[in-house]
């Protein structure tokens, strides 16, 4: 949604910028909707993510963020769940082929969408990831949204692992809120976690918005 094209001339004015502000994209997020009751649009959606990963090959972005797809009225569960791994096992081996680790995330509702994410309850999430374990597809867990869900993000953690009020989402700034960080962080030590931890901050724009809750992930990383 940042990016206007994929001209080599645009590309290149990105990748001189990175340079002159001394960034490396670790990762970027991007909205395939593959339970669309449609297929034709199911493999059309299969072809706009192919070009969104062809794209963080050319941006060196390591880890490309994927979602199920969106919660259609139309779409069962059972044949969104089939729809959605069918579809991620195919994007993986595109994937593949450029050195693009692509991250399934439990997300909620993105502004991209009409309806929420498909997999928002954890139930389905799971399903849909004891699909994809044959997959070189890794994980973005997004605590939040289990915590906005209701649950308890430990319990889904720790299911997944070896690889301010319940019900309602309201972002705050990070260590203020209902889920537990410091728990997660030290169940992710444990099992010997030592990847990257996406930083989500959607509280109030501004560069000191982003340094405070660096500097939270940062302490309450060293303390557990």
């Amino acid at each position: 949604m940042f990016l206007d094209n994929h001209t080599p001339v645009y590309l290149e004015s990105i990748k001189e910028m990175l340079v002159e502000e001394n960034i490396n994209i670790i990762m970027a997020v991007t909205y395939p909707d593959f339970t669309h009751p449609k297929k034709l649009q199911r493999d059309r959606e299969l072809e706009y993510l192919r070009h969104d990963i062809a794209i963080c090959s050319e941006l060196n972005i390591k880890y490309l963020r994927v979602l199920a797809g969106q919660a259609h009225p139309e779409t069962s569960q059972k044949k969104g769940v089939l729809w959605a791994t069918e579809y991620l096992k195919k994007a993986s081996h595109i994937s593949e082929k450029f050195n693009i680790q692509l991250v399934y995330e439990d997300h909620a509702k993105p502004s991209a969408w009409h309806y929420i994410d498909f997999s928002y309850p954890p139930d389905i999430f799971l399903e849909i990831f004891e699909g994809l374990k044959d997959t070189n597809i890794g994980i973005n867990f997004d605590t939040g949204n289990i915590s906005a869900y209701g649950l308890d993000p430990l319990t889904i953690l720790q299911k997944i692992i070896n690889i301010k009020e319940h019900g309602k989402f309201s972002p705050v700034a990070i260590g203020t809120g209902i889920t537990p960080n410091k728990e997660i962080f030290r169940m992710l030590k444990k099992h010997g976690f030592s990847g990257w931890l996406c930083l989500e901050e959607t509280t109030e724009p501004g560069k000191e918005t982003i340094k405070n809750a660096l500097a939270y992930v940062r302490r309450t990383w060293a303390e557990v």
